[in-house]
């Protein structure tokens, strides 16, 4: 079980957002190195697929300098998942909402959940890891105590909107327009997604949630009904006019 008085905690600024890890487990050294790879790879996952940065793969790969066979092999699976989640979205998730090649709407979320995979191999079995917001928790925070994880309010600063309570392995993940404005694309029109200021959902594994956290949000008032289709997954959306909608089954995590 895990023991919060010998937990570990670490803060990277890394992709231009802020991680942090909050690992409950008593520390050993088979952890501490996995922390270390863990970061280790966020730094990398900012080489390859940053386009803020000219020589990452991805910013080459767009301006067709190089191949896709002259990439490294995390750029084959992340785009893989990414044709899944647009396939599985009808199209409202895409790599080139603006016309040029950008995954990152799969990137962070993904690089997250591998961050928390890597230290649960290494025995870290009660960790929440959090990439800017978005959040793959395994475990408990302490013995029988779930996770407690607030959700901000987009239109009331300093209020929440919910509390997510997780007793067990799971991701969450929120798109809106409270920290960064309006930046989500519909990309059927390529004109900004403005149905929400906010949309939540939680589900098992954060690289689809987060993805699909973002389709569901460039969908707009269609939204509710995809979220209810798929399997495992629970939303709660925020309008701009602060009525909000949740699915049936996301009163089983939020307040």
């Amino acid at each position: 079980m895990p023991d919060p008085a010998r937990g570990l905690r670490h803060v990277e600024h890394v992709m231009g957002t802020v991680f942090s890890f909050d690992l409950r487990d008593k520390p050993t050294t088979a952890i501490h190195r996995a922390l270390a790879e863990a970061v280790h790879h966020l730094h990398r996952v900012d080489a390859v697929f940053s386009t803020y940065r000219p020589d990452s793969y991805i910013s080459r790969l767009d301006r067709g300098e190089i191949r896709l066979q002259d990439c490294p092999a995390e750029v084959h699976e992340v785009l893989s998942l990414c044709a899944q989640a647009t396939h599985d979205s009808d199209g409202w998730f895409s790599i080139t909402p603006s016309g040029t090649l950008d995954p990152s709407g799969l990137v962070k979320g993904w690089a997250t959940e591998t961050a928390s995979q890597l230290l649960y191999d290494a025995g870290a079995h009660h960790t929440c890891v959090n990439g800017g917001g978005d959040l793959q928790l395994r475990g408990q925070a302490g013995p029988g105590t779930p996770w407690r994880i607030g959700i901000a309010h987009p239109l009331r600063p300093g209020e929440l909107a919910t509390v997510i309570t997780a007793g067990h392995d799971l991701a969450v993940a929120t798109s809106g327009t409270a920290e960064r404005g309006v930046h989500i694309v519909d990309p059927h029109s390529g004109t900004p997604a403005a149905a929400f200021a906010s949309l939540t959902l939680v589900g098992p594994r954060l690289t689809l949630t987060d993805t699909y956290a973002t389709a569901a949000f460039a969908r707009g008032d269609g939204a509710q009904g995809w979220v209810e289709t798929l399997d495992g997954y629970e939303a709660l959306a925020v309008l701009p006019d602060g009525q909000e909608w949740r699915t049936p089954g996301f009163r089983r995590y939020g307040s």
